[in-house]
């Protein structure tokens, strides 16, 4: 599973033309899986996600988390994070989860998230053409790979 983390002050998603997604202050978190992904992945991203400390305390240090601020996490699923860009100028998906597989793992890492958040997590469509805004707040954007050794 990769994600990648964009601190926000605004987000929002619009797929096939109706905003599914709107947050203020929080987290962008676009979330792309592979064949290989399973529950534990899931987990790890939702436990990263949430306890990553990429927030100002009162002395302007990124020491809070977006569960101490209270923010709100908009999801977006993005099988691009998984192309391979090594051979050639066409990247290729080959990695990424089919979305036979890819759908339970994006809603399980929704619903845990929210559990962890105790609160609802705006989304996109999985699959829909969707168009993202932002605004990036820092900027801050981090980048999380399950596959790398966890810590």
């Amino acid at each position: 599973m990769r994600i990648l983390i964009q601190r926000v002050t605004s987000a929002s998603v619009i797929s096939n033309g109706v905003k599914t997604g709107e947050i203020g202050k929080g987290m962008l978190v676009l979330a792309g899986f592979e064949e290989s992904d399973s529950k534990s992945d899931v987990e790890y991203g939702v436990k990263k996600c949430t306890n990553l400390r990429i927030f100002d305390d009162e002395a302007g240090v990124m020491n809070l988390s977006v569960k101490d601020t209270g923010g709100e996490i908009l999801v977006v699923s993005q099988f691009t994070l998984h192309a391979l860009t090594r051979r050639g100028n066409r990247p290729s998906y080959i990695r990424a989860a089919r979305p036979e597989k890819a759908i339970p793992l994006y809603e399980s890492f929704i619903e845990l998230l929210e559990k962890e958040m105790q609160k609802r997590c705006p989304r996109g469509i999985f699959g829909a053409d969707m168009q993202v805004s932002l605004v990036n707040d820092g900027p801050v954007t981090i980048w999380i790979d399950t596959k790398e050794e966890k810590e």
